[in-house]
Parts: C-alpha cells; sequence; structure tokens
C-alpha cells in the first residue's frame, strides 16, 4: 500500500458519469513509447473512475463509418507546435490529434481532467498548443537526500549517495507529465560532493534508467553541473574555459556521457554565484564559460542552461550606491548576442531573490539576441514555506503579463520566453520545485496547487489564476461547487494577505537571516548579501533612481520614467524605488506609516477569513486533509500575529508615531 497520497491524479469513483461509454475503446496503430503511455493513462482513469478495462485496438474505421463509444489517438501533421493537440467528439467517437507523441499524452490528460471536473464529452471542441517551449521543474535535492530550501520531506530522488528510482519517482512522473512538465533538473544547483560525480561512469545506470523513465512521458531528464569538475574529478589545476586541457577534458567527458545517455537534455550551471566556481576566477566573461560546455555538448543537441543569479555578496551595507538589484543586468546585458545557440539564460521574475512583491527583472526586453528562461520558485522560500497559504499563480501571471516596450506589439514576458517576441525557440519557463516526500507531496495539501498551476500556465499562459485554481480544486477534491468556492476564495486571498502582513510595497527581505523564516527587520540590514531596507526614524526604502543607485535606468521607457517617478511609481513597489518618508501621503489619502500599521492588521484579518471559509467545507474535504489544512491554517495565524506585532512595533519605535486607530502596539 502507498504511503503517499497521488495529489489531482487521486482518482475518485463516478460510475454515474454519463460519458464514461467513450472509454470502452481506446484506439491507436501509433507504437510510440508516449502514446503507449498515453492509452495507459486513460486506461488507469477509466478502471479507477468507472471500473471499467477499455479494450485496446489498433483497427482504424473510415472517416465516414465512425465507431461508436471509443477514443481515437491519431497523429496528424497539421498540428505543427510540439505538444499542441485537439481533441473532437463527433458521432461517438473522440479523437485526440497531435503532431507528435507528447501532445497526444498531453490531450489524454486533458480529456481525463475533464472526467475528474465531470464536464460533459459529446460535442466536445478543445484545443491547446504550448506556449513555452520548455516547461521545466528544477529539483535542489541533494544527494545525501536532503534538499536544500525544502519544505515537504525529503528526496525521492535521492538517499545516502544513490539515485532513487520506484514507485514514488514513478508516481511524481506521472503528476509532473499530466500539467505538461516537459524537462526536470533532479540535483541542486549548487553542486557539490557525490553529486559532482553524477557526470561519472559511477551513475551511468541509474541515470540511464531515470533518463527512460521520463522519456516515456515526454520530460527530458537534466542535470545541475559543477562547473570545477575537472579540478574535483580530473588531475586538472585549473577549469578556466580558454584552458585547452579544460576543454578536452570536458570534451572526453560529455563524448562519454551522452554515448552512453543519449536522452539527456543538457546541464543547469549556478556559476560566480554566491561562492560557486565559475569563469570569472580565471578573468573569462560568462558567455566564454557557458561557450566552452555548449561546445562539448552541442554534437549531441543539449542545452546548457546558465543561471542569472550572480551578484556581490561581500557588499558592505554602509555603501548606498552599489545595488544587487543591478548585478544580473550589469553583468549579462553586455553579452547580448555572444553566447551560442545552445546557451539559455534562466532569469530569476525579479531583480532580488524570490521576494513577495519584486519588479521584474530589466533583462527581460533588454536581451534581444540570447535565449532566455524565466525562473520563479514554486518552493516557497520567502513566501511561508508551505506552512502557510501562498497560492503564487497570480504573482506569475503578473510577471508573464507585465509589458517591457521592447516592441509595440509582443512585448509582455510571456511573449519573451515563448519565443513570439524574438523568434526563437529555446525559451520557456522554469519553476523551482516544492516536492518531497511527504505523503501529500507538497508539506501544506493547499500548496499544490503551486505545482499544478505552475504546469499548466506555462503551458497555457493564458488561463486566469481562478481557473487554474479550480481546475486544480475539482481534480483533487471533485467538483462541488460550494467546496470549489471556497478553497478558491482561499487560493486567491493568500498571497495578497501574506503580503500585507509581512514586507509590503516591494521593501522585502525582513527575514530571519539562513534559514528565511519568521519576521527579523533587521535580519539583513547590516549583513554582505545586498538586503537592505534603510529604515530610520525619517523614512524607509532603498532610493534607486537616479539620485540613489540608478536601477531605475536599467528599465526601457516608459518604464525607467514610471519607477523614477515616486508619484507614478506603482504603490506595491514604492518602497523598493525609493526612500520615503513617514508622513507621506498614499493614494488612499492614509500616511506611509498608517499604511504599515493598517496592512498588517487586515492580513491577520485575512488570515482569520481564510480559516473561516475553510471551517465552512468540514465533511466535504477527505478529514485526513482537513485536519492537516486547518493545523497549518492555525500556525499561519498565529506566525501572521507575530509578524503584525513585531513590524508594527519596529516602526512605532522608529517613527514614535502611534497608530490613528488606537490598536494595540508594543
Amino acid at each position: 500500500m502507498m504511503d503517499y497520497n497521488l495529489a489531482w491524479l487521486s482518482y475518485r469513483n463516478i460510475p454515474w458519469y454519463e460519458d464514461r461509454k467513450f472509454f470502452q475503446t481506446i484506439v491507436t496503430r501509433e507504437k510510440h513509447v508516449v502514446i503507449k503511455t498515453a492509452v495507459a493513462e486513460l486506461c488507469r482513469a477509466a478502471e479507477e473512475m468507472f471500473g471499467m478495462q477499455p479494450e485496446i485496438t489498433d483497427r482504424q474505421e473510415r472517416k465516414d463509418n465512425f465507431g461508436k463509444n471509443r477514443i481515437c489517438l491519431v497523429m496528424d501533421a497539421g498540428i505543427s507546435v510540439a505538444g499542441g493537440y485537439r481533441i473532437e467528439e463527433y458521432g461517438g467517437q473522440i479523437s485526440i490529434f497531435s503532431g507528435d507523441a507528447s501532445g497526444i499524452l498531453y490531450g489524454a490528460y486533458a480529456l481525463v481532467r475533464r472526467v475528474q471536473r465531470e464536464l460533459p464529452l459529446t460535442g466536445l471542441k478543445l484545443q491547446e498548443l504550448p506556449d513555452m517551449p520548455l516547461r521545466m521543474l528544477n529539483h535542489w535535492d541533494n544527494m545525501d537526500g536532503s534538499i536544500e530550501r525544502g519544505y515537504a520531506g525529503s528526496s525521492f530522488f535521492f538517499k545516502e549517495g544513490e539515485i532513487l528510482l520506484n514507485d514514488r519517482t514513478r508516481d511524481y512522473i506521472r503528476l509532473a507529465a499530466s500539467v505538461g512538465i516537459n524537462g526536470v533538473v533532479i540535483n541542486n544547483v549548487n553542486v557539490s560532493g557525490d553529486a559532482t560525480r553524477l557526470i561519472t561512469d559511477e551513475y551511468e545506470l541509474s541515470l540511464k534508467r531515470m533518463a527512460a523513465e521520463l522519456e516515456a512521458y515526454g520530460i527530458t531528464l537534466y542535470l545541475s553541473l559543477n562547473f570545477a569538475a575537472p579540478i574535483e574529478l580530473g588531475d586538472l589545476d585549473t577549469a578556466d574555459p580558454e584552458a585547452e586541457e579544460v576543454q578536452s577534458w570536458w570534451k572526453e567527458k560529455m563524448a562519454r556521457l551522452f554515448q552512453r545517455i543519449p536522452n539527456l537534455g543538457g546541464f543547469l550551471v549556478k556559476a560566480d554565484s554566491e561562492g560557486r566556481p565559475g569563469p570569472f576566477t580565471y578573468g573569462r566573461t560568462h558567455a566564454q564559460g557557458a561557450n566552452m560546455l555548449a561546445d562539448m555538448i552541442k554534437p549531441y543537441g543539449g542545452l546548457i542552461i546558465w543561471r542569472c543569479f550572480v551578484y556581490n555578496c561581500t557588499q558592505d551595507w554602509r555603501d548606498k550606491k552599489t545595488d544587487r538589484a543591478r548585478s544580473a543586468y550589469d553583468n549579462f546585458m553586455p553579452l547580448d548576442g555572444q553566447f551560442a545557440e545552445n546557451v539559455i539564460l534562466q532569469i530569476k521574475n525579479g531583480p532580488m531573490d524570490f521576494q513577495v512583491r519584486e519588479p521584474v527583472s530589466p533583462l527581460f526586453g533588454s536581451l534581444e539576441k540570447t535565449n532566455q528562461i524565466l525562473e520563479v520558485q514554486i518552493a516557497q522560500e520567502y513566501t511561508g514555506q508551505q506552512k502557510h497559504v501562498c497560492y503564487l499563480i497570480p504573482m506569475f501571471k503578473e510577471i508573464l503579463d507585465f509589458h517591457t516596450y521592447c516592441r509595440k506589439t509582443k512585448d509582455k514576458v510571456s511573449d519573451i520566453v515563448s519565443g513570439r517576441t524574438f523568434l526563437q525557440t529555446e525559451c520557456g519557463m522554469a519553476a523551482v520545485a516544492n516536492t518531497g516526500s511527504d505523503r501529500n507531496w507538497t508539506g501544506h495539501d493547499l500548496a499544490a496547487a503551486n505545482w499544478f498551476g505552475f504546469g499548466r500556465l506555462a503551458f497555457s499562459a493564458s488561463l486566469t489564476a481562478e481557473e487554474i485554481a479550480e481546475e486544480w480544486c475539482e481534480c483533487t477534491f471533485g467538483p462541488d461547487r460550494e467546496t470549489t468556492a471556497a478553497v478558491t476564495r482561499i487560493l486567491m486571498m493568500s498571497w495578497p494577505a501574506y503580503e500585507k502582513y509581512t514586507s509590503v510595497l516591494g521593501i522585502g527581505w525582513m527575514v530571519n537571516p539562513g534559514n528565511h523564516y519568521g519576521p527579523n527587520v533587521d535580519g539583513y540590514e547590516y549583513d554582505r548579501w545586498g538586503t537592505y531596507h534603510r529604515a530610520d526614524h525619517r523614512g524607509i526604502g532603498v532610493e534607486r533612481g537616479r539620485a540613489g543607485t540608478g536601477y531605475t535606468s536599467t528599465y526601457l521607457e516608459p518604464n525607467a520614467a514610471m519607477y523614477e517617478n515616486i508619484a507614478s511609481c506603482p504603490e506595491e513597489l514604492l518602497l523598493f524605488f525609493h526612500y520615503i518618508p513617514y508622513d507621506y501621503k498614499m493614494k488612499s489619502g492614509k500616511t506611509l506609516i498608517q499604511h504599515i500599521y493598517d496592512t498588517h492588521f487586515e492580513g491577520v484579518e485575512d488570515v482569520e477569513k481564510m480559516i473561516g471559509i475553510w471551517e465552512g467545507i468540514r465533511g466535504k474535504i477527505p478529514e485526513e486533509i482537513f485536519r492537516r489544512v486547518k493545523e497549518r491554517l492555525n500556525h499561519q495565524r498565529e506566525h501572521a500575529e507575530e509578524w503584525r506585532d513585531q513590524v508594527n512595533t519596529y516602526f512605532y519605535r522608529k517613527s514614535f508615531i502611534a497608530d490613528e486607530k488606537g490598536r494595540k502596539i508594543y
């Protein structure tokens, strides 16, 4: 018996579903392994939801002689977008069309989602073409079984230096594929120890098996790579990308690796960042480092995904001109056009580090000649660590919908990372994963909505955050209207609530150093990490306009002017871009200090409302899940109160300005 659930693939028995008749027969002549997977998934759904065992046949009827009550899987060259599919019901037959095997699988999962939601199949016409070519999960799993920034148990990929491949791994693959994920990095970007040796013969057989399991579900395996591997694994005393002996070492290593694992997708690289080795050590550029590796794997169709999370981590807090926010732009913008065609820059959504609110990275729209992936984080490192409910899809939608003004049309971030703006194909979205060995995969049961939602959004960026929440809820709990409305409301309230009781107006941080959990207003204020709020007795905020660090100038117009001017700067980012006095009048008519007080009280009230909403669906949710979520919501309320009291007290003591409403501030 499994010691874990199957999240949104936990099929309910619904024998009353009228359109179950279509599952009597599944027809396909295709022998591709991914199409075999699609057939198996349709059969599993039919058996678990209807108690049916479909007949599987390769007998195709003529177009004018449709068979009844069956599902046909049909390769169709007319659908040219990889992974795209079309589903049609006509004359009692459902056909899933696609130009490739992965599209057939995605179509099969889409059909199953409709059944889970008890939506009709008769008369169905549905087409989806993936928006993002690459839809990736980055796992920060270590080979000892731990997970960096993991909040849902231990790794299901690694244990005690060994690679795991079992039923749990396979069910993870099913869940990932079901929402359109097509690439997975299984090991931590901070590569050390045993993980450095993943590119050696030692792990060849295990990785080959893992790659095959993923490939059967249309997913490509990637590894994180240690740039200093020639030193740590070889006899070399340098990792200089321009050194002939280093290039020869990598060439031989990659040839051997891809010969054994030809379906390996490539590598994710964190270099010259937070102590990681890289080309800077040898006076080389990121382009030289990335291109050297790209040249070594180009013959095998491999990709190098190079992270742009590079900044000075030895900053003096007294220095008000150096700005961590500028770092990625200053490092990579001068290199635009210098990267090889099989190099992709992976760019975090904001210029800092996955805060609850940041502006969009100015690299989006500015880089025109370089492949780009948008990196987001569904592991809630700075948004409650899966102890708080914080549905992040509304944030990701805002990021994707941001206008960069790099073109008159097709200038949104979603246009850029889909390839529409600069006519690129090696681009997409990646998320730092939120999974682990916990029974429910994500620690907080409602955090599964972020995993599900990321995949669905990367596949279909036109979906709204609310539509995705409703879809996840109905696949997970069934299509009860009251349950769907309640859970969706909690999810949609959660990100604004978290922002209210933690760090408002874009200032960020204010967390305990190290574990990044819990309030500590000055926790990072005098450190080396460039994470400052600059609060004093007059006001708060980092001046990033022309009078400060000049960061506003990294944006294209009219965004640069909008952020430069306090009056036009979006208020939700006001303290990110400007130092503001406590008595500054907000658009609401409140002073800045009163806004800080009010939002922190409101955030706690919102959590109390979420608890009330959850209580209202007791009996409609499986008791085990209801209890787990209730316990975490209660913790969230207590923690939100701590945030409120610490932050409000800090600023009261800084400003000596009392709360106009006379509430308790310590």
